[in-house]
């Protein structure tokens, strides 16, 4: 087992991954920007690296500052968290050549499935069943990107192959409207992503979003641990998740996790990992896989019991899983708020000084958060301050308990989204469960137009 990890991340998931290192007897040292000198997770640290200027670009993503910040302190390890480098192949590269262990997958496991193109050609070799759509890489003739988009049927998905986090994704209803989407989603990937590679896929009217958990080590031993419910999105991005999802058959759930886990046999997966899928019609359809911890870990946790971060740290110091499928036993319902430092309708980031802060508690509550009284919410990275896990022996406790957490929590001197959070709470299509991952933006888009007028 490691000695010493490095921590090359910040906010909540660095002191999520601090508090498992410590918990294993692991020495951790943590990576910060000037902005995040005075933040728990480096206090707590054993040891602490300044890498550079408040922006990412000058820090969080400075790979040779990360690395040598490892070099420095005999770090053995580097854990990416989310976001910044976790996915990251020639990060992972790097770390490898540098001679330290990247926790996380290969290099060459990330390159795959980073690109949705080969990674969706990866899922349909493994019998993955698939969003409809382009057989890889759109053409840079106009009349057979005009046939592609005939053939799937419109409405159809403009993707970015390198794409993430909601970005480079451009719906089309029209053949009108094709050429001209195609050219802007484009620059938009060459710009955000270096990579202007796009597909199309059939898009949708009204999927829910969920994904299946999985695990493995580097002895083709793999397990899934359930699904999660994310379709309660918006600007596709997440803000309440949950596990397991309401109206789907444990036969379906037994076949998807078995074909989820028989992938990453094919691939030569190792560490954790989520395929996301649409689900609609009793049927799902791949559409990403994420090669890292997700932000919802916590739901999969409280419903298994299985400490993925401490499994994930295991499995890349080369041990063999110590868990087997027919030991997976998913019990009771759990639900994730995500805490935004943001607008609660407009959804406009809002940095500042947290002038109080109490956290909430009692049966069933957990709270991954790093913040305190005083601390000073930067503008430089993701509005994402904490969040609220309830667990329940079933999905109206986990609700009752949820709200009365948020309830009970208090953030001032900033504005958050616990006032939307309360708001779903009480809605009664989340209260029927099976939302799609349209309702939210709906929802919000007729509250906006009400204060409007």
């Amino acid at each position: 087992m490691f000695e010493k990890i490095l921590i090359a991340n910040r906010g909540e998931i660095a002191l999520r991954i601090q508090r498992a290192c410590r918990e294993m007897g692991i020495k951790t040292v943590a990576v910060h920007s000037e902005a995040d000198a005075d933040t728990k997770y480096v206090k707590l640290a054993d040891e602490s690296v300044c890498i550079g200027p408040a922006p990412s670009i000058q820090s969080y993503l400075n790979m040779p500052a990360i690395i040598s910040a490892a070099e420095v302190t005999d770090a053995q390890a580097i854990h990416p968290g989310y976001g910044f480098l976790a996915e990251n192949a020639d990060f992972a590269e790097r770390v490898e050549k540098s001679g330290f262990v990247f926790i996380g997958p290969r290099p060459e496991t990330i390159r795959l499935m980073g690109d949705k193109v080969s990674a969706k050609n990866a899922m349909k070799k493994a019998g993955v069943p698939c969003v409809p759509g382009s057989n890889g890489a759109l053409p840079e003739s106009p009349e057979e990107i005009k046939e592609i988009a005939r053939a799937i049927g419109y409405p159809v998905i403009i993707k970015a192959s390198g794409g993430g986090g909601g970005r480079g994704m451009r719906v089309v209803h029209t053949e009108a409207a094709l050429l001209n989407a195609v050219i802007v989603t484009r620059n938009e990937a060459q710009t955000a992503f270096g990579n202007p590679m796009l597909y199309v896929e059939k898009f949708m009217e009204n999927p829910r979003h969920i994904e299946f958990q999985v695990l493995a080590d580097e002895y083709r031993n793999v397990i899934w641990l359930g699904e999660r419910d994310c379709s309660m999105q918006r600007r596709h991005q997440k803000i309440i998740e949950e596990a397991p999802a309401l109206f789907i058959s444990s036969r379906l759930r037994d076949k998807i996790g078995s074909r989820c886990s028989d992938a990453c046999r094919r691939i030569g997966y190792r560490g954790v990992g989520t395929f996301e899928f649409l689900f609609e019609n009793n049927e799902f359809y791949f559409i990403e896989m994420n090669t890292r911890l997700q932000v919802e870990h916590p739901v999969t946790e409280a419903t298994t019991g299985i400490d993925l971060v401490q499994e994930q740290i295991r499995v890349a110091a080369g041990e063999k899983l110590r868990i087997r499928q027919k030991d997976i036993a998913l019990k009771g319902h759990a639900i994730e708020c995500r805490i935004n430092a943001e607008d609660p309708y407009k959804l406009t980031p809002c940095a500042g000084r947290i002038t109080q802060y109490h956290a909430p508690g009692g049966p069933g509550i957990r709270v991954d958060s790093h913040i305190y009284n005083n601390y000073v919410v930067p503008a430089y990275y993701d509005s994402l301050i904490g969040k609220v896990i309830a667990y329940g022996d079933n999905r109206d406790q986990a609700i009752a308990r949820m709200r009365i957490a948020l309830s009970e929590m208090a953030i001032e001197g900033i504005n958050t989204n616990i006032p939307l959070h309360l708001d779903l709470l009480s809605d009664a299509a989340f209260l029927r469960g099976g939302t799609t991952i349209h309702y939210l933006e709906q929802k919000l888009a007729a509250h906006n137009k009400i204060k409007k007028d």
